[in-house]
């Protein structure tokens, strides 16, 4: 992480900062920003996220992912990190975080999901940031307004509302993912060694909560060789008419030292994370349900960034319009708005769907935290079709007030129209049917049919973790699947027992409770011979389905 001191100065002069425009060059960013202030900036998508992500954060049930954060986090510290040479060890540093928030605050949706919220909220306030710094640094005016309007756009978005919902990881990935680039553009322009070290700091943390958040380490390198990259053949070669222009010597030279620095950050990270990595990559089996990506995997993808499919064509053209605003993509003007949000968007899910067509790991969720690079290049577009509206009006002998109102109207249009299609999708992101299962519904049928000395099974046994969410009526079902019980052995589920056990428990059973999948996620999981031929010797007397989940009661003949 060494290097001269002048050269990471000088690259900051190339990154198209206030004080590296020309002589005579208008600061309207400098003036917008004195007439904003930055904390605004920060603290009105951190509230709209708070209001947007809390609202009927409760309503839809706790589902079998939720249940395996139960299942991971209420156990002793010591048997969580036992859980890491055997299962999950992914995990495994998030369960340690919601231990704590179990231990204080319990186990119901609000308090497990209140984690997720606030590194929503967190995220949405450094998006604002950081979209604003990005604007000053490409040249584009109301850099304030740029910034403010990245936030919200983050945090309308129903991928957003989902996931700050949810007792899972991929809220903090995306809060680290912003934080770290965030960081990275302070490094860059700053000449502090600590700026980079808090960039590293930043990707353990990102890796830590979700290992596929590393990817943004290639983004990252790939903004910062392009970056780097002189203008011309004149700034290669040092002319000094180029001198005073981004892109010149002076940045080539300071690129190379800044890439020193971030390959040092870069390589103190992973070699945090390895230990964790290799576990990880030993339980790959753990994703055996994944299946390899088709073109309606990408069609999703591309939908659910977008926030529906009304929507595609009027982000992808925002998008495309925020990647020419200001500096735009012009190579060798520093780390512009564009060079960090577009690899930032693009790069890692490319790379997990390339590499999913020989071993199958993507999940859209893996990838939430390249959602605000979207949100960054959008509102960039907004303000960036403003100027252009405006510069189209000009000398056609407008006042300025009205020129101004015409050159603001297509503007709001578009972002009417985002927030108006994305109304109903944040409606049905809170409804009971935004998650995979019910199990509320499927513990309240338990509840209300149940009867002392019932026995329960489940068939297969990855069912079990049903019974973990709302576990009250479970728990007075005897359960005469379990081998052994989940800290015993190291795993999220506990281990079954044999058929033979299970046979001998059956004896003198009288009601039975079964427990399956409607649909598999591992395909060609069928009821063993033995609990068929057990079940043909009983009767059904209860059925319900509970979207995700069968529920079957038998009594003997």
């Amino acid at each position: 992480m060494g290097g001269p001191r002048p050269d990471t100065a000088g690259l900051a002069a190339s990154t198209g900062s206030p004080a590296s425009l020309a002589p005579g060059q208008r600061n309207d960013t400098g003036a917008a920003a004195r007439r904003v202030p930055g904390w605004l900036v920060v603290v009105v998508p951190v509230l709209a996220e708070l209001a947007a992500g809390g609202y009927r954060i409760a309503g839809p049930s706790l589902w079998r992912d939720e249940a395996a954060t139960i299942s991971g986090s209420q156990r002793p510290v010591a048997a969580i990190w036992a859980m890491l040479p055997s299962q999950d060890a992914v995990h495994v540093p998030y369960y340690l975080l919601m231990h704590l928030v179990i231990a204080v605050a319990g186990t119901s949706a609000t308090a497990l999901r209140v984690p997720s919220l606030i590194a929503m909220c967190l995220a949405a306030g450094l998006t604002a940031a950081l979209g604003r710094r990005l604007a000053e640094l490409s040249r584009l005016p109301f850099a304030p307004l740029a910034g403010l309007l990245a936030g919200l756009l983050l945090v309308v978005s129903p991928l957003t509302t989902r996931y700050a919902q949810e007792a899972r990881p991929y809220a903090l990935a995306s809060l680290f993912a912003v934080l770290a680039s965030y960081l990275l553009v302070r490094a860059v322009a700053g000449s502090q060694r600590w700026w980079w070290a808090l960039y590293s700091a930043s990707l353990v943390l990102a890796g830590l909560v979700n290992l596929f958040a590393l990817l943004l380490l290639v983004a990252h390198g790939i903004s910062l060789l392009i970056a780097r990259q002189p203008a011309g053949r004149d700034a290669a070669a040092g002319d000094p008419g180029t001198s005073g222009k981004a892109g010149g010597t002076a940045g080539g030279m300071a690129g190379t030292a800044v890439l020193r620095r971030w390959l040092a950050a870069a390589v103190a990270a992973a070699v945090v994370l390895a230990p964790l990595a290799f576990l990880t990559a030993g339980q790959s089996s753990q994703l055996s349900w994944v299946t390899r990506p088709t073109p309606s995997t990408v069609a999703s993808l591309v939908r659910d960034f977008a926030g529906s499919a009304a929507l595609i064509v009027v982000v992808a053209a925002l998008a495309l319009l925020g990647s020419a605003a200001g500096t735009g993509i012009r190579r060798g003007d520093g780390l512009t708005l564009a060079w960090i949000a577009l690899p930032w968007l693009v790069v890692p899910p490319v790379i997990l769907l390339a590499v999913s067509l020989a071993k199958p790991l993507y999940v859209e969720r893996y990838v939430l935290f390249c959602l605000p690079a979207l949100a960054i290049l959008t509102s960039a577009g907004l303000i960036w079709l403003a100027v252009l509206v405006r510069r189209a009006l000009a000398g056609k002998g407008l006042g300025r007030r009205l020129a101004g109102a015409l050159a603001l109207a297509p503007s709001v249009v578009a972002a009417l129209v985002i927030v108006l299609a994305l109304a109903g999708p944040q409606r049905a992101v809170r409804q009971v049917t935004a998650r995979p299962d019910d199990l509320r519904a499927v513990a309240a049928v338990l509840a209300g049919h149940e009867r002392p000395g019932d026995a329960i099974l489940y068939s297969p046994w990855d069912t079990e973790i049903i019974g973990v969410a709302y576990p009250a009526p479970f728990r007075r079902l005897r359960d005469i699947g379990l081998g052994q019980s989940p800290i015993a052995s190291h795993t999220l589920r506990g281990l079954p027992a044999g058929p033979a056990v299970v046979a001998a428990r059956l004896r003198g059973v009288t009601r039975l409770w079964t427990v399956q999948w409607q649909h598999p996620l591992t395909p060609g999981v069928s009821q063993p011979a033995w609990l068929t031929r057990f079940l043909a010797g009983m009767r059904e007397v209860g059925h319900w389905d509970v979207r995700s989940v069968v529920l079957r009661l038998y009594t003997v003949r």
